[in-house]
């Protein structure tokens, strides 16, 4: 999944452990302070729905910057150059408004708890049952997989056994949540996601410096890698050769139409976040307020990986040397100085428990009120489901620590990631999209283009790729590929079905479909929510907008 070349030992002392010791403190600290907060069920899944947008929109873009994220966004700009930002500026900005525009109001104002449980509402059990196990499964996944890269990078640059990683960073991880619930997770979000930028902003002003700036990065990489190489779009053409092994057709539909818009609108582990806002207006904010971070993040993640390929000349070139996965501990090494480098090695640390933290909570939540609550243990009272809760969260932590091995047979981080996405998240977002914009869609329909768009996803991964029956170039590219296989699946599987089974009553659909409303969508801005600059389309549009004015360099 992710290997680092030996030789990277970081050369920390006293000053930087220390620093790691007080990160540690004030995470605990914040669990402590959250718990006072947590009476209900409701309190420890949700923030008893209390938060600020400010705080939701930066736990949202921090829950998504993991480790994982930033180790394999800058190995991919080492690997692919500027192809890269389009997992950002098409392949998220975009699906983060049509989230907070679009999609928020149904599911915050049907008051659901989580995402699987809006499908119950839609659909009915068996959709429902069917996306909580998918939910379920995925988040365990995706723990283990920030968990165990976390133990790999810690044995690397600091020396430390994979076993003590482990046991450290999820003990504090299982601590601070299941003492204060998610407001403590998304508090430590919004920590972690200053304590990130300040590891990789200074990464990236010492790493220009010493590449000669901008013009001496873009110069040695013109010159080695070919000016294509630096723009988004050039050699993406349908039959042209690029290094993602993808054209501008798979990018657009597979990244960024239907993986994206499957990740950002059906990951619980970031719609959560959004569903935890004080109000309706706060929880359409949440994913626009954390488009704009998320705008700028390849400057801090992508850029990195750029300078590590000048500063490195041989990376990713030999399978005994130096791999696309080292760029930022490479850099770390060989740029900061003591202290500086006790925040970077921090920053990275919050990022693996950041990420893991997201899909742990996710996962109780899920667990809990879904499966366990719905179908085993339905009607008791709400401090056996809060014991529950707490219980689950240890379960979660455990199983993510056996599932990381799953990934072992994966060479780049991101491509496991989104394979996974292909799978889960892009069958449930073809569900969540037909069924709110086509009252007609029947239940039988929902839990069958579920299942199919999956299998889909899956036979055209394992069969038809892995076994050589079609030629895709990349690993990228088998889940661009992925991803629209199981969308189109799903898709004509639901409206095949559809026509030949009964609609739910209109009636029962009020909220749930585009053009009906809830009682909670009819919901009054909170005072000083109604000024022009918390105006949900001026954001999103605004978003989209800034997304696409940064093209601009990188397309020529």
């Amino acid at each position: 999944m992710i290997t680092l070349a030996e030789g990277l030992r970081l050369p920390t002392n006293g000053l930087d452990y220390t620093i790691l010791a007080i990160y540690f403190v004030v995470v605990l600290g914040i669990g402590f302070a959250a718990k006072r907060s947590v009476k209900t069920s409701l309190d420890f899944f949700l923030s008893g729905r209390s938060l600020p947008a400010w705080v939701t929109g930066l736990a949202f873009v921090a829950a998504n910057l993991g480790a994982t994220e930033i180790l394999g966004m800058a190995a991919n700009g080492a690997q692919y150059g500027a192809y890269t930002v389009h997992w950002y500026w098409i392949g998220a900005i975009p699906a983060m408004v049509f989230l907070g525009l679009v999609m928020m109001p149904f599911y915050y104002g049907s008051k659901v708890r989580s995402v699987p449980e809006f499908l119950l509402h839609r659909f009915g059990p068996s959709s429902h049952l069917l996306s909580s196990v998918i939910f379920a499964v995925s988040s365990v996944l995706i723990a283990g997989v920030n968990l165990y890269a976390m133990a790999i990078v810690l044995q690397a640059l600091l020396g430390w056994p994979q076993w003590v990683a482990i046991v450290v960073a999820g003990f504090f991880v299982l601590a601070y949540i299941t003492i204060g619930g998610l407001s403590s997770a998304i508090y430590n979000e919004v920590l972690q996601f200053f304590v990130i930028l300040a590891a990789l902003i200074p990464l990236t002003i010492v790493g220009l410096k010493r590449v000669g700036g901008w013009d001496g990065l873009t110069d040695s990489l013109n010159s080695s890698h070919g000016d294509a190489f630096l723009t988004a779009w050039k050699g993406t053409g349908i039959g042209e050769a690029n290094p993602l092994g993808a054209n501008w057709l798979t990018i657009v539909l597979g990244l960024g139409f239907v993986m994206s818009f499957g990740y950002w609108t059906t990951n619980f582990a970031e719609v959560q976040r959004a569903l935890s806002a004080k109000n309706l207006s706060a929880a359409k904010r949440t994913p626009l307020i954390a488009a704009f971070p998320k705008i700028f993040i390849p400057l801090v993640v992508v850029v990195p990986g750029l300078i590590a390929l000048v500063m490195e000349p041989t990376l990713g070139k030999s399978k005994d040397g130096l791999q696309y996965n080292d760029a930022i501990p490479v850099l770390m090494r060989d740029l900061l100085p003591n202290g500086v480098l006790g925040i970077a090695v921090t920053g990275l640390l919050a990022a693996f428990m950041a990420g893991m933290a997201a899909n742990v909570s996710s996962f109780n939540t899920v667990f809990t009120n879904d499966i366990w609550a719905a179908y085993l243990k339905k009607g008791r009272e709400d401090r056996y489901y809060l014991k529950t809760g707490r219980v689950v969260t240890a379960v979660g932590v455990l199983i993510g620590m056996g599932t990381a091995f799953i990934a072992s047979s994966f060479s780049n981080i991101m491509n496991y990631l989104q394979t996974l996405f292909s799978f889960f998240n892009v069958p449930l977002f073809v569900v969540f999209i037909i069924g709110m914009f086509w009252k007609r869609t029947s239940a039988a329909a929902g839990f069958w283009g579920l299942l199919s768009g999956t299998v889909a996803a899956m036979i055209n991964y394992f069969w038809l790729y892995k076994q050589g029956i079609i030629a895709i170039p990349s690993e990228q590219g088998a889940n661009f590929v992925s991803s629209i296989v199981a969308f189109v699946v799903g898709a004509l599987v639901m409206v095949l079905v559809t026509l030949v089974t009964k609609p739910k009553p209109a009636a029962s659909l009020a909220g749930l479909v585009y053009g009906s409303r809830s009682p909670g969508m009819e919901e009054l801005p909170a005072e000083g929510d109604d000024a022009w600059y918390r105006k949900p389309a001026l954001l999103g549009w605004g978003a989209v907008v800034l997304a696409a004015v940064c093209y601009i360099p990188f397309s020529f």
